[in-house]
């Protein structure tokens, strides 16, 4: 088993300009997921004298709190292959029944597996009562949410593409994934819950974050938390670019604050490695508690300044003394996307500029696009040089203008975008962003997306 030790980033590649926009060097981006990856190595770890977390036998985490006369779960993987590999290894410390599974929120990664914890053993399996939908949108919509999330995870990137997804392994088992979950036998009614299984005292509180059906758990005893999804060490996922519904920022960051009020001496995240020591543990809940609020603020302060979500997301950063922590570098939530889903959660997507209330279709703005460079050679010439000049963001909009053209090279348009892609994604360290770019080069290059390259 191995010692619990608070894993440290390296500061000196996660500095202010890295924190404003995730693209560095392709070495250094490696080096820094490479860094990240330490912070989900399989393993079984324990914080308290009765608590054991298994990381990195999926994404996620999946904890054994021993008690006098069983064993509670706290979250239970993907599927049941996952969850038997975590449970053989924590069956190491005990062979006491299952008394009780919790649930920390209903993504599919936590709530997969618990036919593999349950076994013969019948227990309770605990849950908030608005425990809904993995991802909550509208299933009318999961024709595109599911390539979308592949490419967010970068499920389908070959081996030298994959690093990881910024929280999890780049690989897991999910062949399986939700054969062994198991319906809420308890769901808790209001916002707090307090029990005693075998002999442990337990306190679940109904917090909105990540998800609004999520809980942590808090053993008063043992001093140790569970945040769920709530909390992990990166900056967390405000926005997934796969899609959601907007999640309430201002209520995630208070969920925090409260966690951190217990003053844990441990936090075991929904994914990544336990925080160990009251300093640390309640200092990283704060900490992410007040980075959270502090892109609300400003993000705040912007719109009613009148700015919009493009202006805004390039202006926002974390204050100086968050800019440096560990567990706040965007190796999967990302600040600008906070501030766009920020915005267009509260205002909807208008940005105040009336010149945005109907703006020219795009290929009408192709068009003018390329009048205004000279014509479409020219504005061919310039896509190019663009690429050859590493600017790959101009090329990939460039490229986007010149396919909606007639007389346009679309063939030329689609590999300047495909290498563009693969040119950002090589330097991202955020690793959605990374894989999305990836994975979207790879569909556009087999020919995958012809129809709908934009």
């Amino acid at each position: 088993m191995r010692k619990l030790a608070l894993v440290t980033i390296i500061a000196a590649l996660t500095s202010g300009s890295a924190i404003a926009a995730t693209q560095v060097a392709p070495q250094q981006a490696l080096t820094m997921l490479a860094q990240q990856e330490k912070l989900f190595e399989q393993s079984v770890i324990q914080t308290a004298e009765n608590v054991f977390t298994a990381v990195g036998f999926h994404g996620a985490t999946t904890s054994m709190i021993v008690g006098d006369d069983g064993v509670i779960i706290v979250d239970t993987l993907m599927g049941p292959t996952s969850a038997s590999n975590a449970f053989k290894a924590l069956r190491q410390y005990s062979d006491k029944p299952v008394k009780a599974i919790i649930y920390t929120h209903s993504h599919g990664d936590h709530t997969g597996g618990a036919s593999v914890f349950a076994g013969d053993d019948q227990p309770e399996i605990i849950s908030m009562a608005n425990f809904g939908h993995d991802h909550g949108v509208d299933p009318a919509i999961n024709p595109i949410m599911k390539p979308r999330g592949i490419r967010q995870f970068g499920r389908k990137l070959p081996l030298e593409q994959a690093t990881n997804r910024g929280l999890a392994p780049a690989h897991t088992i999910d062949h399986d994934r939700g054969k062994g979950h198991l319906p809420a036998t308890y769901k808790i009614e209001g916002d707090n819950y307090k029990t005693t299984i075998a002999g442990i005292e337990l306190e679940m509180y109904g917090v909105i974050g990540e998800t609004n059906d999520a809980l942590y758990l808090w053993l008063p005893n043992e001093k140790v938390l569970f945040s769920g999804d709530n909390f992990y060490q990166t900056f967390p996922n405000l926005y997934a670019i796969r899609g959601t519904g907007y999640r309430n920022v201002l209520n995630w960051a208070d969920s925090v604050a409260q966690m951190a009020t217990h003053k844990p001496e441990f936090v075991v995240p929904g994914h990544t490695m336990p925080i160990k020591g009251q300093q640390a543990a309640t200092g990283a809940l704060q900490d992410y508690s007040d980075a959270i609020r502090s892109v609300y603020d400003q993000t705040i302060v912007a719109i009613n300044q009148g700015k919009g979500p493009d202006l805004i997301a390039h202006e926002v950063e974390l204050p100086p003394h968050l800019k440096n922590k560990p567990y706040l570098t965007e190796f999967y939530g990302n600040i600008a996307h906070a501030t766009r889903a920020i915005y267009a959660g509260l205002l909807g997507w208008f940005d105040g500029n009336p010149t945005n209330l109907s703006p020219l279709a795009p290929k009408q703005k192709a068009m003018k696009m390329a009048q205004l460079a000279g014509g479409v050679e020219a504005l061919t010439i310039k896509m190019n040089t663009a690429l050859q000049a590493e600017d790959f963001q101009w090329a990939l909009e460039l490229a986007d203008h010149l396919k909606w053209l007639d007389n346009g090279d679309k063939v030329l348009a689609k590999k300047v975008k495909i290498a563009a892609l693969r040119g950002l994604g090589a330097r991202e360290y955020n690793a959605p962003n990374r894989n999305y770019y990836l994975s979207y080069a790879n569909e556009l290059e087999s020919g995958q997306l012809s129809k709908i390259w934009f």
